[in-house]
């Protein structure tokens, strides 16, 4: 999306009507008109989803079906992930990589025994769908799902909301689906998310999509949350956002994503390597000290906001390496990054130096995520 990018050229999701009802600030992302934050403001939203239930509009992500017997090697031939061996209604995260071990996009996939549910990135759909269909060729179907629109509901009070309305979501576990009915449209939820807390992501007819959101919003626990409190949701959970702190120039172990890649795909697994980047990527993960350098989590030591693209320096003012994403965390009222760094600088405690308006401002290396997670495991 560029910034001179008019209306006319946004795309909408099938809420939008809704969220000018709700006063929402819609701007551009991803080629659609998008809310990034509603009256009562990004701070005000994100707390509410730490500790109520928040519904976020994520029609702008790509939703396709692959279909066929061969779906899932084929899936599996383009990611270094175990898709083979998933179960039925189990999701996991994956990573489309180029020839060179860069991230193309991070993904979710489903097996849902007729066939794979994938949810992709909004900006990045149409190069997913076209990289998928030339890397598998006929090996099976490619069904892109334009129609579909897909809520997220966020928060510790989201299973509580989402039940009056479909009660049987209690019985998923994080990172599990299945197929449910709304009213007689066809819906798909899996109990996953992008905030770090227990939730749910609805995929369902567009149709139906203002109906569901109004009856969500009905219910006390829900309120409607923009863009912008979900970057900061996000970013307090340390999940990497696409674009800013991975790309076709970050590899997965660089990404220090290595939890994404199971030990069947790994040297020596039983099906080692064969996805695009796989000597690159092997490599790397048996020399890590080959690395160049390493995502890691910073903490601001002054209360200084430092965001993207700040420069970040050692004790003697030397370049090592830059901030991907960062902000106030609103949960902990605290200046947060993401950030890649040379090697030497990447354990944990060792300081360095953020330049913010040419000064620089301490930060301290740390573990992820910054907000424990609460995703709901049974």
């Amino acid at each position: 999306m560029t910034a001179a990018a008019t209306s006319s050229d946004l795309r909408s999701t099938p809420l939008f009507a809704l969220h000018q009802k709700l006063g929402a600030r819609m701007v551009p992302f991803a080629g659609y008109s998008m809310p990034v934050q509603y009256p009562q403001g990004l701070m005000a939203e994100h707390l509410h989803t730490r500790k109520a239930a928040g519904l976020f509009d994520v029609s702008h992500m790509g939703q396709l079906l692959l279909r066929g017997p061969d779906a899932a090697a084929a899936l599996e031939s383009l990611m270094p992930v175990d898709v083979i061996d998933l179960g039925l209604h189990k999701q996991r995260y994956g990573l489309l990589l180029d020839e060179q071990g860069g991230i193309l996009d991070d993904l979710m996939f489903v097996n849902r025994g007729d066939d794979l549910f994938l949810i992709v990135n909004g900006a990045c759909k149409e190069a997913d769908i076209t990289h998928i269909q030339s890397g598998i060729g006929n090996r099976c179907e490619v069904v892109p799902l334009p129609e579909r629109a897909l809520l997220a509901l966020q928060g510790p009070q989201a299973a509580a909301a989402l039940s009056r309305l479909i009660p049987g979501v209690t019985q998923l576990v994080f990172m599990t689906g299945n197929h449910f009915d709304w009213q007689g449209h066809a819906l798909y939820i899996t109990r996953s998310g992008y905030t770090g807390e227990d939730g749910f992501e609805i995929s369902l007819p567009g149709e139906a999509a203002e109906a569901f959101a109004q009856a969500l919003l009905a219910q006390p626990e829900v309120a409607p949350i923009g863009l912008g409190a979900r970057n900061s949701l996000r970013l307090e959970a340390g999940l990497c956002l696409y674009g800013n702190d991975i790309d076709t120039s970050t590899t997965p172990v660089e990404a220090a994503l290595n939890w994404a890649m199971q030990k069947v795909r790994r040297t020596g697994g039983e099906r080692e390597g064969g996805f695009p980047g796989a000597a690159i990527v092997l490599e790397q993960l048996q020399n890590p000290q080959s690395l160049r350098r390493k995502r890691v989590g910073l903490i601001a030591l002054e209360r200084i906001p430092v965001r993207e693209p700040a420069v970040l320096e050692n004790m003697d003012g030397q370049h090592i390496g830059h901030i991907t994403s960062g902000l106030l965390s609103p949960t902990l009222n605290q200046p947060v990054a993401l950030a890649y760094v040379e090697p030497d600088y990447a354990a944990i405690d060792t300081e360095i130096f953020a330049m913010v308006r040419g000064k620089p401002v301490p930060m301290k290396v740390v573990a992820t995520p910054f907000v424990p997670t609460r995703y709901y495991r049974g």
